[in-house]
């Protein structure tokens, strides 16, 4: 058997998470940003393990970061016979996603303050 060595998240690193959570980040989503920020590049195998979400939770977060081009991925023949590995990475710095996430949040602000003034508008 190979050793391998797993990722576990530190107090600060589920501080991050928790906090992406609170801003509207979905838990799954959220987790594995901060792992994939804290790592070069890891297989889904090792998110799973270092985020302790299940293989569909993995699957479902990277589907919506894909979707986002936040992360990169790239294949890599397994060890053994069989199909090959998902290698992911960040596709850019967490400080620019992390901006991204802060502009789409002001628009969200700016349309809900818009149908405020709106709903205003006919009371009057």
């Amino acid at each position: 058997m190979k050793a391998e060595e797993v990722l576990y998240f530190t107090q600060r690193e589920e501080e991050f998470a928790t906090l992406l959570m609170d801003i509207g980040i979905k838990r799954n989503v959220a987790k594995v940003l901060v792992y994939l920020a804290n790592t070069d590049e890891a297989t889904s195998r090792e998110i799973e393990r270092g985020t302790d979400l299940r293989q569909p939770e993995v699957s479902i977060a990277m589907r919506f970061l894909k979707e986002k081009k936040w992360i990169n991925s790239r294949e890599s023949k397994a060890e053994s016979k069989g199909r090959p590995v998902k290698i992911y990475s960040l596709a850019k710095p967490i400080n620019d996603i992390i901006d991204i996430i802060e502009k789409n949040k002001k628009k969200e602000v700016d349309n809900q303050l818009a149908l405020i003034e709106k709903a205003r508008g006919l009371i009057s």
